[in-house]
Order: C-alpha cells, then structure tokens, then sequence
C-alpha cells in the first residue's frame, strides 16, 4: 500500500497505472491541483551508483492528514517511511500525525535517506524516537552517529547503542555489495551480499527493506530476514529501474538462484 501525493498531471496518471499493473491499490494517493508529480533526474555511474537531483516544491510535499489516512494509520502492521519525506512542514507533519497514530504493535521502520540539505537533527531525532526498526547505510552511519552524538567504533557497538538509547526492536546497516548487518537488543547477523551483475541500484535499498519486513511480520530470525533482504536488493539492482515487474520464472525461484558473494 502506498500512502503518497501526486500531482492532477500525466506523470501522476502514469503512476496509477504502474502500481494497478503492478498488483498494488492507489487508493489513497492523494491528488494536488496546485504543484506536480515528484520527478527525480538520476544519473548511474559505471558501478551502478545513483546520483539524485529532486524536483522541489512538488506534490509530495503537501501530504494531507485526513480522516482516510488516519483511519489506514490505526490498521496497518507496519508503515515504512523516511528523512527526505519530511523535507517540507506540512509533510513533515502529515506522518508524524500517520506515526502517532499507528497502533503500539505496528512496526515504524525509518529508513535513513540523507540527500543534501533535506533533512535535519530535529527530523532524525523525531524518526528515530517514533521508529522501532531504523535502517540505514553504512555511507550514511558517520552523519546519523554525529546527528545522534553517538561514538562510532565499529558498526556492532554504534547498532547496539542505538537500540539501547532509542528502544529499538532492530538495526538494519547496508553494505552494498558486501552484504548487510542485522542487529537485535541480543543478537547480531552479518550477509555477504549475492554476486550479480549491476544494472543500476535504484530502488534496491527499497526492495531489502521490503524483504526485511517480510521476514519480520512471519517472526523470522535474523538469518532469515538478512537472506531475504538481501535477495530482493540484489535482484532488483540487477534489473534496470526501480520497479521491476516480476520475472515469468516466478520471483522466488529467480532469488533462489542467485550466487552467493
């Protein structure tokens, strides 16, 4: 389910139609006469690496708390969302109030999306204190530790200070090719990654974080969750575009048969 704002504009339309061929409801995207679709210009470097430029004010900015929002806050059991979201005011506000009004069960998963000045200390410490899963690059762990005055030693110490300070159930830290670490208030699970050919990583460090989900809604172990997350990244960095349509092999087969690093 995707809660989001588009403009009354052809891209808007087009993003209707890929998320209904996709299987997916578009029932609450919201429609502003006022501003435009969101666009990004992404240019991919020779290993893959995006490099964004966000189209701002546009559509997204504008989230609306509603009563339709507020009723699917109250009946979801997870809602992911994250830093560049927040850039705007009324945005910002708009899913905090969707955060507070989630129940106590739910999980609130901020993934960490650090991109140039849209985010601040106040928006990283509003997530993280409202999360209890916090998911984030190992690029982007030196700017959150600053941000939170956390001591960087070793990414196992700065997860477990953050589960401790904050309460957290979970700290996903992404490595790229070289896999990811999971860390519980007991436990820690380390994945090499899967050895594939890059197309472009658009869209992969969505697709761990929806595997990872997966794995933890069916109480998975930190094996389980860390494989399955990691099979979706790479397989969707291995296709071109962020929203790849399943392969007519049957998606679980496909992760199967990747290689391990």
């Amino acid at each position: 389910m995707i809660a989001s704002r588009i403009g009354a504009d052809e891209l808007g339309q087009e993003i209707r139609r890929r998320l209904r061929r996709g299987g997916m409801s578009d029932e609450f995207l919201q429609v502003d006469s006022t501003y435009p679709t969101g666009t990004v210009s992404v240019e991919v470097d020779a290993e893959g690496r995006p490099n964004f430029e966000i189209r701002c004010p546009a559509a997204w900015d504008f989230l609306e708390w509603n009563e339709e929002w507020c009723a699917l806050a109250q009946s979801v059991d997870a809602v992911c969302f994250g830093s560049l979201g927040q850039r705007s005011a009324v945005a910002r506000a708009t899913i905090l109030n969707f955060l507070d009004h989630t129940r106590p069960p739910a999980l609130r998963i901020f993934d960490v999306n650090f991109r140039k000045s849209s985010y601040s200390r106040a928006i990283v410490m509003d997530s993280v204190g409202r999360a209890n899963i916090v998911k984030l690059s190992q690029e982007e762990l030196p700017r959150l530790a600053e941000l939170l005055t956390i001591p960087v030693s070793d990414d196992r110490r700065f997860a477990t200070t953050l589960i401790q300070q904050f309460d957290l159930n979970l700290v996903s830290i992404t490595r790229g090719a070289q896999g990811s670490l999971l860390a519980s208030s007991t436990h820690f699970h380390e994945h090499p990654g899967f050895r594939i050919e890059v197309k472009d990583t658009v869209g992969s460090g969505d697709a761990f974080t929806a595997g990872l989900v997966h794995e933890y809604l069916r109480a998975g172990s930190l094996a389980r969750m860390n494989e399955t997350a990691n099979q979706m990244g790479a397989w969707v960095a291995s296709c071109s575009g962020a929203m790849p349509l399943p392969p007519e092999a049957g998606l679980e087969k496909t992760l199967e048969q990747l290689p391990m690093a």
